[in-house]
């Protein structure tokens, strides 16, 4: 028993838990009213996002996400067809699903269609990441980020939608075309033996995605609704015996999820204390999505978007496309890259930190100043 504590204690996501348990019963002990205005800030967001990796993990044991690969690998023999196509499908799983759904789920099954194909993994492998934190600004339950900095305006999926789709267009696709750049010579391969389609796809998975989608667009708080239908997904999963508990807990991640919560409710608090006056607040767009990415890399973006909005800022928007597009940089910048990670090395890759995040030194500038023209060019920034 002293054994198995101590490897949780001194585990990364152990050590993690055990820094955001402490930040946070540090910052209730401090000041226990805004703490637990931070704490109302942000719970929502890790609530939701539990529910998507639930949805997710249903929707993959019901073989559709496999069948989207197999059929990914058959019927784009072009790689540049086959790029554009893990772009789409990364968008909009993204989108409907979250950001680190969508690297838990369609890393291994991209690179397996990527071995299917023949083709070099590296345009998919990192390709995945990158797009995913891009493709994370359509929808407000694409990234937690998005519920923290926006929450306090009460918007629908629909309204958050018409204000952030072209900024998130516009990111993605220049995401993907530094990445096809950066890794071109994987990107061109043709495919000479097309795999036949062979993974059935069962309801369950892909009705609860079409209802966590409609519970996100309409709601202006889909959190529990969303919660709900994913513990109702997994539970007949359970039942049939398709998924196991330790399958579910180890999707979601909960050491890595109780840090974060509890840093962000940490640097939430410190926030709030240093009072709606601070320049912090009160950045131009530019200024306000230079400090969202470099919050990212050194704290986290999820710690830094509750820093950052802990007041009204001017910005919001702005603030946003640092905080989404900022983790591209290193590591350090979102729970995506961690989730990311063990799914790539659960899939017998040995994905390089140095590598991706020299694409992101590339991509991050380049799609941080597209977005925000895009929302100067929609009047938001």
């Amino acid at each position: 028993m002293h054994a198995v504590a101590r490897s949780i204690r001194t585990s990364p996501a152990g050590v993690l838990a055990t820094l955001g348990v402490l930040s946070g019963l540090g910052a209730a002990l401090a000041n226990a009213h805004t703490a637990r205005a931070a704490l109302d800030q942000v719970w929502s967001p890790f609530v939701l996002v539990t529910g998507l990796l639930l949805v997710g993990l249903v929707a993959d044991a019901d073989g559709l996400f496999a069948h989207l690969g197999q059929r990914l690998a058959r019927v784009t023999t072009s790689g540049v067809l086959f790029f554009a196509a893990v772009t789409v499908i990364t968008g909009v799983v993204t989108a409907l699903l979250n950001l680190d759904t969508a690297v838990c789920f369609l890393t291994p099954v991209l690179i397996y269609a990527a071995r299917q194909r023949g083709a070099g993994e590296a345009p998919v492998l990192y390709g995945v990441l990158m797009m995913a934190n891009a493709g994370s600004l359509f929808l407000p339950g694409s990234n937690l980020t998005n519920l923290i900095v926006l929450g306090p305006l009460h918007l629908t999926g629909a309204d958050f939608l018409s204000r952030m789709w072209l900024p998130a267009v516009g990111a993605l696709a220049v995401t993907a075309v530094v990445v096809a750049l950066v890794e071109r010579r994987d990107v061109v391969t043709v495919s000479l033996t097309p795999a036949p389609v062979s993974h059935p796809v069962r309801p369950l998975g892909a009705v609860a995605v079409v209802a966590c989608t409609g519970a996100v667009l309409v709601l202006r708080t889909p959190a529990l609704a969303v919660l709900g239908i994913g513990v109702a997904a997994t539970g007949v999963r359970l039942v049939t015996g398709d998924l196991t508990a330790r399958v579910v807990r180890a999707t979601l991640g909960l050491a890595t999820l109780i840090g974060l919560f509890g840093l962000a409710v940490a640097f939430g608090t410190l926030g709030r204390a240093l009072g709606t006056s601070s320049r912090l607040f009160h950045l131009g767009s530019i200024p306000a999505a230079g400090a969202a990415v470099l919050g990212s890399v050194l704290i986290n973006n999820l710690p830094a978007a509750a820093l950052l909005a802990a007041h009204h800022v001017s910005h919001p928007y702005a603030l946003l496309v640092g905080l989404n597009l900022g983790p591209n940089l290193a590591v350090t910048g979102s729970l995506a890259w961690l989730i990311w990670l063990r799914a790539a090395r659960g899939a017998g890759t040995h994905p390089s930190l140095t590598r991706a995040s020299r694409v992101g030194v590339l991509a991050v500038p380049a799609s941080v100043a597209v977005a925000l023209g895009a929302l100067a060019l929609t009047g938001h920034v």
